[in-house]
């Protein structure tokens, strides 16, 4: 796994709270950018899909992103902190990624259960 889920469960509210640190040696950072290495987006967005997934116990797929706003940059080892709140439909989440504080990704997304194939 490129990233290591420390803990993923509700809050008192509801909402979807979990703590990742993202591995040094994920291949995501070898190409995004050599000698700078970066978290991109995509990866970002599949880390709340999965710790949305964990938590509810389904497996879910992305359908819709709205809002999403990319504010600071994930560097190798950061630890984050994801929150994600359902809206007034069960498959919308209003999301936040921070990292010491900061809000560093925050958007809406839509999850809809996985059709088995």
């Amino acid at each position: 796994m490129w990233y290591t889920i420390i803990t993923a469960k509700r809050d008192s509210e509801g909402a979807v709270v979990a703590k990742v640190s993202t591995d040094a040696l994920s291949p995501w950072f070898d190409g995004h950018f050599p000698g700078d290495p970066i978290l991109p987006g995509i990866a970002q967005l599949h880390m709340v899909t999965e710790c949305v997934e964990q938590v509810v116990q389904q497996k879910l797929v992305l359908q819709t992103l709205a809002r999403v706003k990319f504010k600071k940059l994930i560097r190798p080892g950061d630890v984050l902190d994801i929150h994600a709140a359902a809206g007034k439909q069960e498959s919308n989440y209003i999301f936040s990624i921070q990292h010491n504080d900061q809000q560093v990704c925050s958007g809406r997304l839509v999850l809809a259960p996985r059709k088995e194939q």
